[in-house]
Order: structure tokens, then sequence, then C-alpha cells
């Protein structure tokens, strides 16, 4: 593998359906990378990190398919991006296990996550501030940190909550470092595209499943457009001119319009068009743009064997270089073979 390509790694949290929030802040920006041939892209699929919200396991395994689905069906070049399930590479965890070993209790203890957890006990007036903490809870950090340690990945793009555990996995990979005296693990670094939209939902508040103001990406033609009609918009009255810059719907059109296009509707704002035209204008472009990948994402759930051959290969590929990582790594800290 060259050197001069930079090893960029993202994980997707297999725990729901993807929505347009996702495929703007997240699939788009990674696919356009895994076209790029000065990137060597890593994606998977983090279907352990989904355990620790979710232990529903038939939505945990239809998720992962329709994430899967979802990514193919947008056009991730899997011939230069390694594409894979976590639950596939044994070696992550087995890491997890190492890197445990070398971090502080006290570094998990100012993770986000935990701190939130702990201060919700604290307000509800729980005796037990860890009540409801698992372990999966409190270590997710260190697991994060196998994921992209165990690649040596140079840049990890995130959103700003996530920024924390990069520099943990920075902390952790320095640490293991020194106390084994040499250069194992190169220093992740966090990349947050400031331009990436965090899109707003029905409400106008962020596009969360957590607040379930979502869109699905590939919802069917009838189901999209009732939901593009549930858009909160203000009371002004056709003719009146109104504020892009503050409107939800044009956020959304924008973040799929090219610049003309968003620059036309726009103007359009700006002479007052009525939000039922407005919202039948956005339901069109969106229903279009998204028709192709659509019928692709509905082909491919109907075809999962595919899909499984897909990422057996992409573990294929990604277990190549964790095994021969782990072996060194175990050599490392006395647990090598006995010649």
């Amino acid at each position: 593998m060259s050197n001069a390509k930079t090893r960029v790694l993202t994980g997707i949290t297999t725990s729901g359906t993807p929505h347009l929030g996702n495929y703007v802040g997240a699939i788009k920006p990674a696919i356009e990378a895994s076209q790029d041939p000065n990137v060597e892209p890593f994606y998977f699929m983090a279907d352990y990190h989904a355990l620790i919200k979710c232990q529903d396991p038939k939505r945990v395994q239809q998720s992962r398919l329709e994430i899967a689905a979802t990514w193919l069906a947008l056009g991730l070049d899997t011939d230069n991006a390694v594409f894979y399930r976590q639950s596939d590479i044994p070696e992550i965890p087995e890491l997890m296990w190492m890197l445990s070993c070398v971090c502080a209790k006290g570094l998990m203890n100012r993770a986000h996550a935990y701190k939130a957890a702990v201060a919700d006990n604290e307000e509800a007036g729980n005796q037990d501030a860890d009540k409801g903490v698992t372990m999966g809870l409190f270590g997710y950090p260190v697991l994060m940190a196998a994921d992209i340690l165990m690649f040596n990945a140079h840049k990890v793009p995130v959103g700003r909550d996530q920024i924390q555990h990069i520099e943990m996995a920075r902390d952790i990979a320095g640490r293991f470092n020194h106390l084994y005296k040499g250069n194992y693990f190169v220093q992740p670094e966090a990349v947050v595209d400031e331009k990436t939209e965090v899109l707003k939902g029905l409400d106008g508040r962020k596009m969360s499943k957590s607040y379930d103001n979502t869109i699905a990406l590939f919802a069917p033609e009838k189901k999209l457009q009732k939901l593009v009609r549930k858009i909160k918009t203000n009371s002004l009255e056709p003719g009146e001119p109104k504020d892009p810059d503050t409107c939800t719907l044009f956020q959304i059109y924008a973040a799929f319009a090219s610049a003309e296009e968003a620059a036309a509707m726009r103007e359009q704002y700006a002479a007052g068009i009525g939000w039922g035209d407005a919202k039948n204008q956005v339901f069109d472009y969106l229903n279009a743009h998204l028709q192709a990948p659509r019928e692709r994402y509905s082909a491919l759930l109907e075809d999962p064997g595919h899909i499984e051959n897909v990422l057996q290969k992409g573990a294929e590929r990604a277990r190549e270089e964790a095994t021969r990582t782990i072996e060194t790594l175990r050599s490392a800290m006395g647990l090598g073979r006995f010649r």
C-alpha cells in the first residue's frame, strides 16, 4: 500500500434507518472521498457500538442491512474503499482490551456520554450516580480508539461532539507507544468540516432519530411527500417575502441543489412564494434526485447475499492488515509465540 495516500476512517453506527441528515453530514462527503485516488478510505459499520444503546437484535440486524444497502446504492467505490462490519474483525475487540490496560480510568470519567449519564442520574435524584451505566457506555471511547488505531488512520472525519474521542485515542496511542517503547500507533487527527450542514428536521430542531423528526433517505414517494408537507414553516402568506436563511425547507433543498438552483429558489422566496408551492417544489426536486439510488437501494435489499459478499471482501482486506498489526502488538506486550 502506498504511503502517499491519506488514510481516512469513518464509522457508521447501526441503530436506525439512514435519513437526509446522515446523508448530508456524513455519507455524501465520505462517498466523494471514496472516489478520490489520493485517499485510502476505511468505512465500517459500527455494529458493536450499536449494542451500547440498542438491545433489539432485529433492529440492529435490519439497520446493518439498510445502512450497507444505502452506501452501496449511493455509489461507494468498494474497490478503493475498504468497507466492512466492525463485528467481522475479531482483532478490534482484542485491541480494545490491550488499550484498556494502558488507558487511565480518570480519562474515561471525563467522557461526555458518561458525564451526561451521571448528570441525568443526579438530576433525577438517584442514589447511584452510575445507575443504568454499562461498561459498554463507559468504555466506548476505548473501542473507538481501537477502531481508529487498528488501521493507523491519519484523519477521522467527525462531528464536534466526537472531537473528545479522537483526543482520547491520541492520548491512549501515546501512552501505549511510551510504555512499550515503539511507534506502534500514529496520532490520528479529527477532521471537522465546518461547511458540512447540520440539517434541521421536521420540527426545526436538528434532524435526529432521538427527536423523531427525521426524513428517511429512501422513503417511498408518497411517504416522502407526506413528510415534506409536515416540515414546519411560519405563518407568512403567499406574496409576502420570506427569509430562506431561517427556513428548514430551504436548508433541506439547498443541501441537495446546485448553487444556481439554490440562488433561483432564494429569488422565489424574496418574491413571496407560498409555502404549499415551496413544499411541492422541494418534494419534486428531492424525489427526482433520489429516484435512481432509491431503486438501487430496493434492489439491494432484495439481494442480501450480494451485500454479504461485498462486506466479506471488505473484511478480508481489513483483516489482512489487522492480523499483522495484532501479531506485532502481541510480541510488543510479551504475548508473542514461543518460537
